[in-house]
């Protein structure tokens, strides 16, 4: 198995298009036509990390955040990044990032917080836009079930739960081919009318290309007359943060215990207590305080996320909890995420959960 194959697995879980532009992810060290020897699943992959990888004859390392995040000017030895890369190479390593592509999946960071507290009637708590786009096509009558049929199987046409959905109106088309044309109908120098059907159908912006390539090929017409048009419909399920629903009503403090014990958190920042029940719980790994007005429009009693600053405690206003339980808190169970995943996909093939520290926080 390849490092391109183990990665094209990952994106069938986050695929990279689903990732925020500021974001570095995909394969940022290495050759993805190696062949892999061994697969470790890290949070971050730090100078011991990459020994571990050795030490177990690894030669691609899957990791949550991406090593290069900015652009590397010169590689010398003389940060921590630059030493990661240096020794990765050295000994034939890739390093392949997934970050906010797993952010904005249900199956992802946010979702396995979810499951680690127990919610339920879970949600994507801020749907991401531009995520949608559109198709417009024209083509014969007797074409259209066929066409439709390879949109369908390139991932156009699904909305949630519902797959092959389409809009279909009738009309006439018209065309006058040049001389070097090659027609599937009509005259060369002639104006040709064909009773034809407008096909319209949604497909996710990561399909993009997928979709394109199954319309051109699908197509009975030399030249495809189409539009695509990028939607301001939210994907309401991808994007960041969720929220969620306990079982039973909690009193916030021992609610708050529960997170620490369950998340494993030295310890909670909190705003005020508010004196009532905990029902809707909002999630958010990482760095989250972007999301605290979102969380408190979503009616969530609590929201759990993390390098809350002092004055955004605040913005809870009176209305909701917020709890700081920690960057790596939040975050720690991706790679046990990503080890079940891959084991599930790849049975009977070296797959490593890290054994390294990288949290870069002690607490006192």
């Amino acid at each position: 198995m390849t490092v391109k194959e183990v990665t094209t697995i990952l994106e069938e879980l986050a695929p990279l298009g689903h990732a925020e532009d500021f974001d570095n992810v995909g394969l940022l060290v290495g050759d993805a036509g190696a062949k892999v020897t061994g697969i470790l699943v890290t949070l971050d992959t730090l100078e011991n990390v990459v020994d571990e990888a050795i030490a177990n004859d690894c030669n691609l390392i899957v990791s949550f955040h991406p090593i290069i995040f900015g652009g590397l000017k010169k590689i010398t030895g003389a940060t921590y990044v630059e030493r990661v890369v240096t020794k990765a190479i050295r000994h034939g390593i890739a390093i392949y990032s997934m970050h906010t592509a797993l952010d904005n999946v249900p199956e992802g960071v946010n979702g396995k917080i979810c499951e680690v507290l127990g919610l339920t009637d879970t949600r994507i708590l801020i749907p991401k836009q531009g995520a949608l786009k559109k198709l417009v096509t024209y083509v014969p009558l007797e074409s259209e079930k066929e066409l439709k049929t390879a949109l369908f199987a390139a991932g156009a046409g699904s909305i949630g739960q519902y797959s092959d959905c389409s809009f279909s109106t009738e009309g006439t088309g018209s065309y006058k081919a040049g001389a070097k044309a090659n027609p599937t109908k009509g005259e060369i120098g002639r104006i040709h009318y064909e009773k034809e059907v407008q096909v319209n159908v949604v497909f996710p912006k990561v399909r993009e290309a997928k979709v394109v390539r199954a319309l051109l090929e699908a197509h009975p017409y030399e030249e495809v007359a189409y539009e695509i048009y990028t939607t301001n419909n939210t994907d309401r399920h991808i994007g960041m943060g969720m929220i969620g629903s306990l079982k039973e009503p909690a009193n916030e403090i021992d609610f708050l215990k529960t997170v620490k014990r369950k998340m494993n958190a030295p310890v909670v920042r909190h705003s005020p207590l508010l004196g009532k029940p905990v029902e809707k719980v909002a999630v958010l790994g990482g760095s989250g305080a972007f999301a605290i007005e979102a969380a408190k429009a979503a009616g969530a009693d609590v929201f759990i996320s993390a390098d809350i600053k002092y004055h955004e405690f605040y913005k809870a206003e009176n209305k909701m909890l917020i709890a700081d339980i920690g960057h790596y808190e939040t975050e720690q169970f991706t790679k046990n995420l990503l080890v079940d995943y891959l084991t599930k996909k790849i049975p009977n093939f070296a797959i490593r959960l890290s054994e390294s520290k990288t949290n870069p926080i002690k607490y006192l």
